[in-house]
């Protein structure tokens, strides 16, 4: 199923993304939480006649850094032996065709397209393997933006990834996907139509999979309903301005834009 927060004439509602790509999508609402018993209100949209949002509230959002080999080696950095691991702030998190600010103490900031994992209602607690899988709800589309800049020159990497707009998640949440060698794509552009491709890699290819990534996660810090794990991205990292779009996909699941703006 793909679950969707979004905003229509009513309110706020999540819902359930109906239908296939080309032929008309609805949104059914929900009343309830997306990884509660799912109860349909009965009221439904055409997904184009509402504005979606970041498919769920987080109380953390967890990033994975040097998670695919050829990142850390573009990067110039070693391998981790062991998941890299930082916060950014839920303040940080937007959702589709929102915009991504760029901060003024900051001459270089960079996409980086990943794999998000949304932790389920029953949260994790230093779980094994088998109990990370069974905490994981479903998955989305992240980038975790970062100023590059001040990453390289802060001793720990909180104000580099935690901006407001730094972190766009969405469109929806898809579960029952089988995640073990999906492509990530992130094409940056003006022109909608002469996008560039920026990043190209598979999840096969990443250093810790995601039960590992969970599991080590929980073992440092209690994992909420909603929490959002971001999985690392593979190479090709790259510089954002103003007037880009930023369209991260990610196979099986969708894709996110935003648009790239100044922030005054």
């Amino acid at each position: 199923m793909r679950f969707a927060r979004f905003v229509h004439a009513g309110g706020v509602s999540f819902g359930v993304v109906e239908g296939e790509a080309g032929a008309g999508l609805t949104v059914a609402e929900i009343g309830s939480l997306p990884f509660e018993e799912v109860r349909f209100t009965g009221q439904r949209w055409a997904l184009a006649d509402v504005r979606l949002l970041a498919p769920i509230f987080s109380s953390k959002v967890i990033g994975v850094g040097r998670n695919y080999a050829e990142h850390a080696a573009e990067m110039g950095n070693e391998l981790p032996k062991e998941p890299l691991i930082f916060i950014k702030p839920s303040t940080s998190v937007i959702g589709p065709n929102d915009a991504i600010r760029l901060p003024p103490q900051s001459k270089q900031v960079e996409h980086e397209a990943e794999l998000g994992v949304v932790i389920g209602a029953t949260g994790a607690r230093r779980v094994d393997r088998a109990g990370a899988e069974r905490a994981i709800f479903g998955y989305t589309c992240g980038n975790d933006v970062t100023a590059r800049d001040l990453q390289r020159s802060d001793p720990q990497w909180t104000r580099a990834k935690g901006f407001d707009s730094f972190c766009p998640l969405g469109p929806w949440i898809v579960t029952g996907l089988d995640v073990s060698d999906l492509e990530v794509r992130c094409e940056v552009g003006r022109d909608p139509e002469a996008m560039e491709v920026r990043q190209l890699g598979r999840t096969k290819d990443m250093i810790f999979d995601v039960p590992t990534l969970v599991s080590y996660v929980s073992h440092v810090m209690t994992l909420l309903p909603g929490d959002v794990i971001l999985t690392g991205t593979p190479a090709g990292v790259g510089p954002i301005e103003a007037g880009d779009t930023v369209s991260v996909t990610v196979q099986g699941i969708g894709s996110i834009n935003n648009p790239v703006v100044t922030l005054e």
